[in-house]
């Protein structure tokens, strides 16, 4: 029998946790629509994507404990407010790092009409997602140019550019930033007016991070002036009520799934099912969906990409920007390629 003094809140579209939990706690699926500060007063656990918004609006009269995440980021989360009330937040960092990176190439051989190894790509934030995107570039003989000051702070090294060598020596540059509004690294509106008047090569400009990367209104001025070459954007200010304006302009358009590897998935829904069962000291529960084995080491194109191909995707969404929402709950999980492996 379930454990009736535990009460967790699923988000319904998390995948492959549906039934894990309900033998050790009473578990509620709800569409995030429905997670209201009603809904979340007697939770004692959280399972959410981005589109549920923890803060105090919701959690203020919530005796929660633990919310967990099925995302890389935490921006949807005030984790200084979860803090002071002493609820545990749990992230899946790294999750789908290599579906991202796939998307990025896949985007980029529909974008460019010359060999990558004559590109100069240049790397903003060089973590989890950029730390593949950088091996596979050098692996396909791309120039690579990396940019992550806190990561230069913290490691030192000569390996590091600031953005304004980005902006002036790249053809391609893509983001791979959480998303922060405060501090000397804050990533809010990054790419703005300011960024965009240095860019000397009309790069393409990739956003696979958070919308709030972009300033939407400067990326359409600079496309519109020449500054910015092609834009490949899955993320975007304000979803799902996306800036027409952009996606009009847009080479490749996606809504907000570059990341949506079944690979990534499993990663993401394990890590937040066995926070919840550490947490609570119940039973370990294991989704039943083994993972490939270890990948190969030789890089190339084929090996990267698969069969990802995102214009169809893209089409779609330009089509009817008004379901952004449906094709992202619907898109229909892509395996990972393996890691550059030879196809």
């Amino acid at each position: 029998m379930p454990n009736s003094n535990i009460n967790i809140i699923v988000e319904e579209n998390v995948p492959f946790v549906r039934g894990l939990l309900d033998p050790y706690a009473t578990v509620r699926y709800l569409a995030p629509a429905d997670i209201t500060p009603k809904a979340v007063e007697t939770a004692d656990g959280m399972i959410i994507r981005t589109r549920t918004r923890c803060d105090e609006g919701l959690l203020v009269r919530s005796q929660c404990k633990i919310v967990a995440t099925a995302t890389i980021g935490t921006d949807h989360i005030n984790t200084e407010y979860c803090r002071r009330r002493g609820i545990t937040v749990v992230n899946s960092p790294g999750c789908n790092a290599a579906a991202v990176a796939q998307y990025v190439f896949g985007a980029l051989m529909q974008t460019v009409n010359r060999p990558l190894s004559s590109h100069t790509i240049g790397i903003v934030g060089v973590g989890h997602v950029g730390s593949i995107v950088e091996r596979w570039a050098r692996g396909l003989d791309m120039k690579v140019l990396l940019c992550d000051p806190p990561r230069q702070r913290a490691e030192g090294g000569d390996q590091w550019c600031d953005i304004d060598t980005l902006a002036r020596e790249c053809d391609i540059i893509t983001f791979h930033t959480p998303l922060t509004r405060t501090g000397e690294d804050a990533t809010f509106h990054m790419v703005d007016a300011a960024f965009l008047s240095k860019l000397r090569r009309a790069p393409i400009l990739i956003n696979t991070a958070r919308g709030e990367i972009f300033d939407t209104e400067a990326v359409v001025a600079a496309k519109d002036a020449g500054q910015a070459g092609p834009l490949i954007v899955d993320c975007w200010e304000n979803e799902p009520r996306i800036d027409r304006e952009l996606l009009r302009r847009a080479a490749i358009a996606t809504p907000h799934i570059a990341g949506y590897s079944r690979e990534g998935k499993i990663r993401a829904s394990q890590t937040v099912l066995d926070a919840i069962t550490t947490f609570f000291m119940l039973p370990r529960v294991t989704i039943d969906a083994p993972l490939p084995p270890a990948p190969a080491v030789t890089v190339s194109m084929a090996g990267i990409t698969g069969s990802f191909d995102p214009l169809p995707l893209s089409l779609a969404l330009k089509s009817d920007p008004d379901s952004f929402e449906r094709q992202r709950n619907t898109y229909p999980l892509r395996s990972e390629a393996p890691e550059g492996a030879e196809s």
